[in-house]
């Protein structure tokens, strides 16, 4: 079997990762598309690198549209050339799903789409526009296969790949805590975000509440885990934060070491303050109880808060319909706002415990690796064509 697979971003990455896995494991399969180091460890070459596909934001794809329009093309093109028997696109739906337009218009090329769009929170026509060109969704949310057969695909709750995430022991945690001199004191996990637009945006507003923080928690401590590339931008913007963060970031060649080290990190944490986001989910896995807090360009937040049709973003009370998770969305990412609430977390986490249990299990926590489920789905949809 062929397969042609499509991520854009990290997280992506690290899907596309697992269902090439989970395919692996159950059939001969050989892979071609565009991938990031997760996927190509896997076995893809990518076509180009994947980081060129990492934008967000309405305003900020603007400046990068010529070049993204060549790279959509050229995918498309390698897609209609190779001939596999089935497209993967993973998440990044702005490019995969142009990409599948471009497919479908030209072939009977059957396609899957790997994380379902968020219709439920904003832009309900998008399912309706993706059914035109995409045969089948593969679902990271119990909730969400009814929108997309409404729409007329096929649609699979795969489960999240959070839950089949590998969790640092009790031993390794307290190892990381005596080797960074954390023991026996309070530890605030920061999370800025993935992106550098994020981190530029965010990383201010959380250091006015560090400052706070410092003032009414003096004893507390701070751990910021960020990718390799971003670490310069976050040591530099950090550098006059009152309580001088543990930023942790992986050195050439060290993924797996940081993989672990950043999973203890998470465990160790008593608290976070994070970006909106799949790490709330990561944070729920590690029973950390968080403040979410996000804000973009004043055009995409404008634009995206006119769509908006649910009262929360954070997954974790969208899949446990609670409200447990303190979030601060757009105007409302301000300090004075924001950390308030921090230190409220910080003398009583209250409901979110619960909150989590509920979300991991909802999201299929002890069963079957999602990677493997997704693959299931594929080659069974595949086969009752």
């Amino acid at each position: 079997m062929r397969i042609f697979v499509i991520a854009g971003e990290a997280s992506g990455d690290k899907l596309g990762a697992a269902l090439m896995a989970g395919l692996k494991s159950l059939t001969t399969v050989e892979f071609s598309g565009v991938g990031g180091p997760l996927m190509e460890a896997e076995g893809l070459q990518s076509l180009f690198p994947m980081d060129e596909l990492s934008v967000m934001g309405l305003a900020e794809v603007l400046p990068k549209y010529p070049a993204l329009k060549r790279r959509l093309n050229q995918t498309a093109e390698a897609v209609l050339e190779t001939a596999p028997d089935i497209l993967i696109t993973v998440d990044s739906p702005d490019f995969c799903l142009r990409v599948a337009r471009k497919v479908k218009a030209a072939s009977a090329i059957r396609t899957v789409h790997y994380v379902a769009p968020s219709v439920w929170a904003w832009r309900a026509g998008r399912a309706a526009k993706m059914a035109r060109v995409i045969d089948h969704v593969l679902a990271l949310l119990p909730f969400e296969p009814p929108y997309m057969t409404a729409a007329g695909m096929e649609c699979d709750f795969v489960g999240h790949p959070v839950v089949a995430e590998p969790r640092p022991s009790a031993a390794e945690v307290a190892d990381f805590r005596a080797r960074h001199g954390f023991e026996g004191q309070p530890l605030l996990m920061v999370l800025p975000g993935s992106r550098r637009g994020e981190v530029s945006r965010l990383t201010p507003i959380f250091g006015e509440v560090i400052a706070e923080v410092a003032v009414a928690r003096p004893e507390t401590r701070l751990v910021l885990p960020t990718s390799r590339h971003l670490a310069p931008l976050v040591r530099e913007m950090v550098r006059d934060w009152p309580i001088a963060p543990l930023v942790l970031a992986p050195e050439e060649g060290q993924s797996a070491a940081f993989t672990l080290e950043k999973a203890c990190a998470f465990h160790a944490a008593d608290w976070a303050l994070a970006a909106s986001g799949t790490v709330s989910l990561e944070l729920a896995a590690a029973r950390t109880p968080m403040v979410i807090a996000y804000d973009m360009n004043w055009l995409s937040r404008t634009l995206i808060s006119r769509m908006l049709k649910v009262d929360t973003l954070t997954l974790v009370n969208l899949v446990s319909e609670t409200r447990a998770v303190p979030e601060f969305i757009g105007k409302a990412c301000r300090a004075d706002l924001i950390t308030p609430a921090l230190l409220g977390l910080m003398d009583d986490p209250g409901a979110q415990i619960a909150a989590m249990d509920i979300t991991l299990e909802r999201l299929g926590e002890g069963g079957e690796a999602p990677g493997l489920r997704a693959a299931r789905a594929v080659l069974r949809r595949a086969a009752i064509r």
